[in-house]
């Protein structure tokens, strides 16, 4: 599983790193085997029951997140189709998590990055609802921004969801190993 975001202090509240607090909160509920810092982020193998994953949360800018993704893929062998990549979407409205495998990119830089770094798309995504920018604000703008203090409960509980749905999907006999 991988959470897109933004590294640093700066970002860890804004709607683009929802995928990255989707992945911390999975970190927070799962049993820790082995964790640490990866050249180009953070990398926990993971439990739950007698079942284990990785979960990697890169260390770079959500534009680069395929040059973190694609060499833990690579070292761990991980078959691309069970990759669970978990991101924001501003085409979701808030609140909302929807699952998907393959298909576009939607513009979104941090898939256009993992796919042309995996060479493939059919990967799953668990898409988190940020919502549309306002009219007059520009999207770039809009998902590097913090969540409004009356929109961070419906963000959190979305975000809860979004982690419970990669898990599923993680573990679920249903995902397969393309």
């Amino acid at each position: 599983m991988v959470g897109l975001g933004n590294p640093g202090r700066k970002y860890r509240r804004t709607r683009h790193n929802a995928g990255s607090a989707a992945a911390g909160l999975i970190l927070g509920k799962a049993r820790l085997i082995a964790a640490g810092d990866w050249p180009e982020g953070y990398v926990a193998l993971a439990g739950q029951g007698e079942r284990h994953f990785l979960v990697m949360i890169p260390g770079v800018f959500m534009n680069n997140s395929g040059r973190a993704v694609a060499p833990v893929v690579e070292r761990y062998k991980v078959a691309p189709g069970r990759v669970v990549v978990m991101h924001d979407d501003i085409d979701i409205p808030l609140g909302e998590v929807r699952v998907k495998r393959g298909g576009g990119t939607g513009g979104h830089l941090g898939l256009v990055s993992i796919v042309e770094a995996l060479g493939y798309e059919g990967f799953a995504r668990v898409r988190i609802g940020v919502g549309r920018p306002p009219a007059g604000v520009d999207p770039r703008a809009y998902v590097l921004s913090d969540f409004p203090k009356e929109e961070v409960e419906e963000y959190e509980e979305s975000i809860a969801r979004a982690a419970e749905a990669a898990m599923e999907m993680a573990l679920g006999e249903a995902h397969g190993a393309d």
